[in-house]
């Protein structure tokens, strides 16, 4: 398995400011079809499925926000960290609320001020990303 980054037209990719691609979806959907990830970030209530990359798993329940907060941060620093040189996937349920949330983040990791984000990954990935107030909160308030 090759290990540089996504290419381009693979479904569910964000291009970050940096030039960065992470591909966002829902684990409950197919997985799309073409290159693996080399690292995933799942952002569930519960374990994930297992996959055949390394992979983290983020306890963060569906339509909240995660359980553990430094350690979303560390774990979204280091997704955008290895974004630049790996394939990196976020996925959460649905692929909307969670991975919108984290994708977000990832932006403002990225440059994007965080009053700017939320429009940024709804522009940039999925239109209804983001799914509730305290969400948007939580980007507002990243750093």
């Amino acid at each position: 398995m090759s290990t540089g980054p996504w290419e381009d037209g693979t479904p569910g990719l964000m291009r970050l400011p940096s030039g960065r691609l992470v591909r966002g979806r829902g684990v409950h959907r197919p997985l799309p079809e073409g290159q693996e990830p080399t690292y995933g970030l799942y952002l569930l209530g519960k374990h994930p499925p297992e996959v055949a990359w390394e992979s983290k798993w983020l306890r963060w329940p569906d339509f909240a926000l995660p359980r553990d907060r430094p350690a979303a941060a560390a774990a979204l620093r280091e997704a955008w960290e290895r974004a630049a040189t790996e394939r990196v996937e976020i996925a959460c349920g649905g692929g909307n609320g969670r991975t919108g949330t984290a994708m977000a983040c990832l932006a403002v990791i990225d440059g994007v001020p965080n009053a700017e984000a939320v429009a940024y990954v709804r522009e940039h990935y999925r239109p209804r990303a983001v799914e509730t107030p305290w969400q948007r909160r939580y980007i507002a308030r990243f750093h």
